[in-house]
């Protein structure tokens, strides 16, 4: 009798084990490109993950830093990512195959999901170079963004519009957005581009470690470009935001995107965006560039390519649609 007991419990054991395994292979894993440590991307990504993790059944979710809009995109086509965040024109080049995605060609199943924060093309330099213009950029020290990244691609697309190459500049730097702050503070460079949401993290750093300035974004190429390049506005950076900049600054943005591709399934998507939605008015605590955002905008605003079914579901659900 004992033994039959102890076979009992024995076999109990066992199917107890393989109703865990079951219950362990149901459970469904995403990943979320963002950007790097320091930007909003990383803080949105993070952010979503902490709600997909605490209310979405059988899906858990991580956002590991990334090198930004561009090579989010890269990592959605290679299934790297299952989502990633990128600007509003990287969302629109990708889905029609223009540079800097010209060589794969036409992302046919790209698919949004809903936009974020609204960022801006932003400059900063240090006062003592002397730079308060675009033009003033010519014969400095510049970063000019990581490959991959938002910032580099807008900057690529000003420099063509003003038919400048790299040789402009006396160096043509690649930081990633964690080195920006220290490089300005450490006079290795004399300006930083950043397409960030504001308040930016690197940018508060960077200003109140060293005198530095914002520059505007204008002038007849600028115009040319928004006229040319719908993906792109009208932003400005409020005064009073940074420290030594008290007067607003103009300058060029895009809405950021959260993107998927139509391979990912309906119901995954439709888990992500309830447990988003569902808890926005936390959502909109998590960093004060997401403060503002309501849910009638995030599902139409900045959209550059059609809305993923298993998004458009849970809005019809909500009315929203």
């Amino acid at each position: 009798m004992k033994g039959k007991s102890l076979a009992w419990i024995f076999s109990a054991a066992l199917a107890g084990t393989g109703l865990s395994g079951m219950a362990q292979a149901q459970e469904q894993f995403v990943t979320i490109g963002t950007g790097g440590q320091t930007g909003v991307y990383y803080v949105a990504g993070q952010s979503i993950c902490r709600f997909v993790n605490r209310n979405a059944e059988d899906l858990k979710c991580n956002a590991p830093a990334s090198g930004g809009g561009v090579a989010n995109v890269n990592g959605l086509r290679s299934g790297e990512f299952n989502f990633g965040i990128m600007q509003s024109d990287h969302q629109y080049k990708a889905m029609e195959g223009l540079e800097p995605f010209k060589s794969e060609g036409a992302m046919e199943d790209i698919r949004a999901v809903f936009s974020l924060q609204s960022e801006v093309f932003t400059v900063l330099a240090r006062r003592d170079a002397n730079i308060k213009s675009l033009d003033d950029l010519k014969g400095k020290r510049v970063n000019i963004g990581n490959p991959g990244s938002g910032q580099r691609d807008t900057l690529e697309e000003i420099m063509k519009e003003k038919d400048w190459d790299q040789s402009v500049f006396s160096l043509a730097a690649e930081l990633k957005p964690a080195e920006l702050a220290s490089a300005l503070g450490d006079n290795n460079i004399d300006a930083m581009t950043y397409f960030v949401g504001h308040p930016n993290g690197a940018i508060q750093e960077a200003t109140t470690t060293v005198d530095a300035v914002l520059v505007p974004i204008t002038g007849a190429e600028i115009d040319k470009l928004l006229s040319e390049k719908s993906y792109y506005t009208k932003a400005e950076i409020p005064g009073g935001m940074y420290k030594g900049n008290d007067q607003a600054t103009q300058s060029i943005g895009g809405k950021a995107v959260l993107s998927t591709t139509s391979k990912v399934d309906d119901e995954v998507v439709y888990k992500l965006v309830k447990s988003v939605f569902e808890n926005i008015e936390r959502f909109q605590r998590l960093h004060p560039a997401f403060k503002d955002l309501k849910p009638e905008d995030m599902i139409k605003v900045g959209l550059s390519a059609p809305l993923h079914d298993g998004a458009v579901r849970y809005y019809k659900e909500r009315g929203w649609m």
